[in-house]
């Protein structure tokens, strides 16, 4: 299939996006600031339904998953068309999204159309990209911080009447969405005897299977969208087993690079932004100040970076190449000037973001919500060693548990 010309094809896209979405882009009135939002579970059902209409509508059109090659359920378009795409998007009200559908999407979907068998790419690969199905991750445990490879939910061979399934049993955390999940893509060790890495199998598991349940983790900004999961005696079929037993590690690596390209990418909006701030300075007279425009041009120098940053990226997939460690750089840069934007805002504002309900708030919700930016997607410690190690070429961090099986470590 030959790629189109990139004008006549957003062209037809803004043409789509006026019949679809109708309205443009909202210029006015309250904004929300908000990097995790906080939401009743009604009014984020209602929010998943709007934008799983438009997600729909955008699929049936042919505009959704548009990098993904053509046998995987894609479009098959290089990444700077995706870009396009969001690009146009932004001029029209299209309905909010959330982590979950970022995770469906993006995440989920990519890793079973790259992995999954062909009965599993039949099954779900469609309706998790037209988000038919939604889909959470399963990867971080309490135990296991920064150090995803030392998890320790558990998955056995299923000695019961088939025994062609598994068991599984442990504890997950921080899993964007899993309340309003269909599917979970888990990661469990099934093999202790090697070393941790290479004792990871991946697996789509039913949120709704006995044995689940899910309770959802308060916020300092106020929202619950980070869930913990706790799986007892849950049976999974083999037949939802994504990728050779034994291979989950290469699946999550392939996973959290959708994810550190996602969370860097200046196509998704998360808080305020420098545009924002600047507008907040102007509002309180305090744009002439040079301190303040001093500080100002710092954020806008940083947001600049980030937006190249997250060209490059772009440029390098569209060639064809993985993202690679520039996307941990884009996601360090992109948690960075998310925190220096609230930062910012806060100083200006002084006490009314503590006091006032207006502005002042919806800026405070953006600076308690900035640090978990930090650890989604791979915390700012993972990304700077990817970096020093894969980029830089500076000597690897120590690591004792080296070729030990995972059941001789020490978890004290």
């Amino acid at each position: 299939m030959s790629t189109p010309e990139l004008a006549t094809w957003r062209t037809e896209v803004r043409r789509w996006l006026a019949a679809t979405v109708a309205a443009p882009a909202a210029t006015g009135g309250p904004r929300d600031l908000a990097v995790f939002r906080n939401l009743s579970d009604a009014d984020e059902r209602t929010l998943l339904d709007n934008v799983r209409a438009y997600r729909r509508a955008r699929y049936d059109a042919g505009y959704g998953a548009l990098t993904l090659p053509v046998e995987q359920g894609g479009a098959g378009l290089p990444a700077l068309f995706a870009a396009a795409f969001a690009d146009e998007e932004r001029a029209f009200a299209v309905p909010p999204s959330t982590e979950l559908i970022s995770v469906t999407t993006g995440l989920v979907g990519p890793a079973l159309a790259m992995f999954g068998t062909p009965a599993l790419r039949e099954r779900f690969v469609g309706p998790l990209l037209r988000t038919d199905l939604l889909a959470c991750q399963l990867f971080s445990e309490p135990g296991a911080g920064s150090d995803l490879a030392a998890l320790s939910c558990r998955a056995v061979r299923d000695t019961g009447d088939t025994g062609d399934g598994w068991v599984a049993d442990g504890q997950k955390v921080w899993s964007s969405g899993a309340r309003f999940a269909d599917y979970g893509l888990l990661l469990a060790r099934t093999d202790p005897d090697v070393p941790k890495h290479a004792g990871i199998t991946a697996f789509l598991v039913p949120m709704g299977a006995a044995g689940i349940e899910i309770r959802p983790i308060r916020q300092m900004s106020g929202g619950t969208s980070f869930n913990e999961v706790f799986l007892t005696g849950v049976r999974i079929p083999d037949s939802l087993r994504v990728g050779a037993v034994g291979n989950g590690w290469r699946v999550a690596n392939a996973t959290l690079s959708f994810e550190r390209t996602a969370s860097g990418s200046v196509t998704r909006r998360k808080g305020g932004t420098f545009d924002d701030v600047l507008e907040l300075a102007r509002s309180l007279g305090r744009a002439g100040d040079p301190v303040v425009r001093q500080q100002l041009a710092d954020l806008h120098i940083r947001t600049v970076l980030r937006a190249a940053t997250a060209g490059r990226v772009a440029r390098a997939a569209a060639a064809g190449m993985p993202p690679g460690p520039a996307a941990s750089v884009g996601k360090l840069v992109a948690s960075d000037v998310l925190t220096r934007t609230g930062e910012l805002a806060v100083d200006l504002l002084g006490g009314r973001a503590a006091a006032d309900t207006g502005e002042g708030f919806a800026w405070t919700e953006h600076l308690l919500g900035a640090p978990g930016y930090r650890l989604a997607g791979g915390t700012d410690q993972i990304q700077r060693n990817i970096i020093g190690e894969r980029v830089l070429g500076l000597p690897a961090e120590p690591r004792a548990d080296k070729d030990v099986p995972w059941s001789g470590l020490s978890r004290s």
